[in-house]
């Protein structure tokens, strides 16, 4: 299988997100529901902190990569949803350098929405991999 980042877009030497990924002759793929900063017993953690709820939600999301047999490195879309744009793109570099330690480099959206399935939830992610 092969990879190849199409557009993508730098911000000070730092890739913001990619216009597209594409993926010749995958193996299988991950299709995940969305991820969201959910603590050990299932409840909300980090309840009004984006940072913290960012770093959580991505660690739940490696967590499932991983029980399907891949790494982040083979996830190559993401679509990020939160109710607070203005708090999630104060704090977009938590998100983006976590991808960037993880060689995470995906295809992504970013949205606001009006609510998630849970009021205390500011951010929730969804993603694709491929291997």
């Amino acid at each position: 299988m092969s990879k190849a980042e199409i557009g993508p877009r730098m911000v000070g030497g730092k890739l913001m997100y990619n216009r597209a990924v594409r993926v010749d002759e995958p193996r299988s793929w991950l299709f995940m529901a969305g991820h969201e900063a959910r603590d050990d017993e299932g409840g909300i953690a980090h309840k009004g902190d984006m940072a913290g709820q960012i770093r959580l939600t991505l660690r739940r999301l490696g967590e499932t990569v991983a029980e399907g047999g891949m790494t982040m490195a083979d996830v190559v879309q993401i679509r990020v949803v939160t109710t607070d744009l203005s708090a999630c793109v104060a704090q977009y570099d938590v998100l983006m350098d976590g991808l960037a330690a993880l060689h995470c480099r995906p295809a992504s959206l970013l949205a606001e929405v009006s609510a998630l399935s849970d009021p205390d939830m500011l951010i929730e992610i969804e993603a694709v991999a491929a291997r």
